[in-house]
């Protein structure tokens, strides 16, 4: 693994640029799209044929498809979603039934893993970024309706993605704009936060996305996804996830206005992350590979952690492997 691997890279549009398929051929393995990658199935399916094709191995290509507000595929053969929130309203039937059928249209185009369900308590009423994205303001319905997701999503050869790690559902600020803070102890946490991630873990769950929060009783320095404290400390140790991290995206603003986007990188991987998103600019996304060469040319970051990372990727990529 070199430091292209730990990259999760977004493309600026419906075919793949010169750029963008240089990263791929120098061992980046995930891809993130969204609905400026979209036109139709086909174009799709095309797409991520092209995504393959340039990395010549199996690449781990993810979406946003949660439904309701956050619905970046639409129209057929993609359906259509109410909330979170409405949808779990219906029961848990409901929410695996749609689920399957939003995973086996994702994987006939390609696609092979969904960044949801959503695991954060809407526990916050003046909550601008989660709210009805949230099964429930009820952490045992969230964790009862989200195992069923990720149960029904991983049946059907597409790796759920839990997020986001350990709550972003009682903030009152969005993280793409700013950087949230909570004075929450970890009793608070174990008490409600972690309920739906615990049972999502136990459940099998690929993948967690980490918050860009400040949990400022477990680590007041630096957000979460840059927390040792929080990644190694929190999910990986004491909730016993050895499964893959992503974090969320780098280029929001409760880190990028934070720290040098390099360095934010280094510290990311350092706290236990296994996967960076930069989801849009190429320039940012070169940024994040040099600074993680410099880390790894020095020995900041081992080759023990390259190989963690290698083998919680593979994992993934094998289980939901699309050729």
């Amino acid at each position: 693994m070199n430091a292209h691997g730990f990259m999760c890279i977004g493309i600026a549009g419906t075919t793949l640029l010169a750029a963008e398929t240089e990263l791929l051929a120098r061992g980046v393995r995930n891809v993130i799209l969204f609905a400026r990658n979209y036109q139709h199935a086909a174009q799709l399916t095309q797409l991520t044929a092209a995504i393959r094709k340039a990395a010549g191995a199996n690449v781990l290509i993810s979406v946003d498809q949660e439904g309701g507000r956050v619905l970046r595929f639409c129209g057929a053969p993609f359906p259509e979603q109410p909330s979170a929130r409405l949808l779990g309203e219906q029961g848990v039937h409901a929410v695996a039934q749609w689920t399957r059928d939003t995973a086996l249209a994702l994987r006939a185009c390609g696609v092979n893993m969904n960044l949801a369900p959503i695991l954060d308590v809407d526990s916050n009423a003046k909550n601008p970024v989660i709210g009805d994205r949230s099964f429930s303001h009820d952490a045992n319905v969230v964790a009862h309706l989200g195992v069923a997701c990720v149960r029904a999503m991983q049946e059907c050869g597409v790796a759920a993605c839990g997020k986001h790690f350990p709550g972003h559902g009682d903030t009152d600020m969005d993280s793409h704009f700013d950087l949230p803070k909570l004075p929450h102890a970890l009793a608070r946490l174990e008490q409600l936060e972690f309920i739906p991630f615990r049972a999502a873990i136990q459940a099998g769950i690929a993948a967690i996305m980490s918050a860009h929060v400040v949990f400022e009783a477990i680590d007041s320095e630096v957000p979460g996804t840059l927390s040792a404290k929080v990644i190694t400390g929190l999910l990986r140790n004491a909730l016993g996830f050895d499964g893959l991290i992503l974090t969320d995206d780098l280029e929001m603003k409760a880190v990028a206005d934070q720290f040098e986007i390099g360095d934010a990188a280094v510290r990311a991987v350092e706290a236990g992350c296994d996967t960076l998103l930069v989801c849009k600019n190429l320039p940012v996304q070169h940024k994040v590979i040099e600074g993680l060469a410099r880390a790894i040319a020095s020995g900041r970051i081992s080759q023990e952690r390259l190989a963690q990372s290698q083998r919680r990727l593979d994992v993934v990529l094998n289980t939901h492997a699309i050729i």
